[in-house]
């Protein structure tokens, strides 16, 4: 498979809530992350979402600290019960795209 994604992506064992932003109702979604750059998020969750939607989530970082974003729903598989979702950051301020970018080169420079 080729791979499509524009920058790196890290493992990254937080959680994420969704709350849709199209007026259709507010529900809180919880879900398992994946991976993460500073460009998008890759997480799995047993709720169904709408590709194209966007999705109003709070992902707390390593360092404890919790990142506010918009995530618009560019991928979707259904693997029995389980959903893996890919999701690119909308409007993410460039500070906490470097946060997460900075986190990758520690992890890669530990890693070596």
């Amino acid at each position: 498979m080729q791979e499509k994604r524009r920058n790196k992506r890290t493992e990254l064992i937080s959680k994420l809530v969704l709350k849709r932003l199209d007026g259709s109702g507010v529900e809180e979604v919880g879900i398992e992350v994946t991976d993460v750059s500073k460009t998008g998020v890759g997480f799995t969750a047993n709720k169904a979402l709408e590709i194209g939607a966007v999705y109003e989530s709070y992902l707390t970082i390593w360092t404890k600290e919790v990142l506010h974003a918009f995530v618009e729903i560019v991928r979707i598989e259904k693997t029995g019960n389980l959903y893996t979702y890919g999701g690119i950051f909308i409007g993410m301020p460039e500070m906490d795209a470097a946060r997460i970018e900075t986190y990758q080169t520690v992890e890669d420079e530990t890693n070596k």
